[in-house]
């Protein structure tokens, strides 16, 4: 598998916010969103084995698979099991457009583009938000956690408005709660 990096630190996004985590950040993505944070592109091969004791380095034993897009990775269910083996509670941050494993713990979908989208079920929809309708999302999904995330422009006062925009939409749609990029706010990876 490719691994782009694997680090310990607190979950500063949707439902789990505040988790101690071992993060498993894969290389490479099949889309090309020109608002992601992440530097995913670089990467080291690793085996199932080497992630897996790489990961037991850490107290936590909640594992984020991430990237990326982690369900590009050929080997990811065989991670998921080993994983599980070694004791960990296993979720995946995902952009829906491919299938995950089954029995991964917990799926969070965070769709980028509607169309492509395959995963409908996830355990959490976390949708990075611009001003979108949030109706054509609420049609397409059957999530237990319904997360509504500022989009991060880089920009204090666009970010502010996107903010106010996000609890507007909250506050008119209950179903829909309040995701931030916690992680950023505290100064943590």
């Amino acid at each position: 598998m490719r691994i782009n990096e694997i680090f310990c630190s607190i979950q500063g996004e949707g439902y789990f916010t505040g988790q101690a985590a071992v993060f498993i950040r894969t290389s490479g993505c099949n889309l090309a969103c020109d608002f992601c944070d992440t530097r995913h592109e670089e990467g080291t091969e690793m085996s199932v084995d080497e992630i897996v004791a790489e990961a037991l380095r850490h107290t936590p034993r909640h594992a984020v698979l991430t990237g990326g897009e982690p369900s590009l990775q050929r080997d990811l269910p065989q991670l998921v099991g080993a994983l599980h083996g070694a004791g960990f509670f296993v979720q995946i941050e995902t952009n829906g457009t491919r299938p995950v494993p089954p029995s991964i713990d917990w799926v969070t979908c965070s769709p980028k583009v509607l169309e492509k989208t395959v995963v409908r079920k996830p355990h959490e929809l976390k949708v990075v938000f611009e001003g979108q309708d949030l109706e054509p999302y609420e049609r397409m999904f059957d999530a237990r956690v319904w997360c509504l995330q500022p989009c991060d422009t880089g920009r204090a006062t666009l970010n502010r408005e996107l903010l106010d925009q996000t609890i507007e939409a909250v506050l008119a749609h209950p179903r829909w709660r309040l995701s931030l990029q916690t992680h950023k706010l505290i100064g943590v990876r």
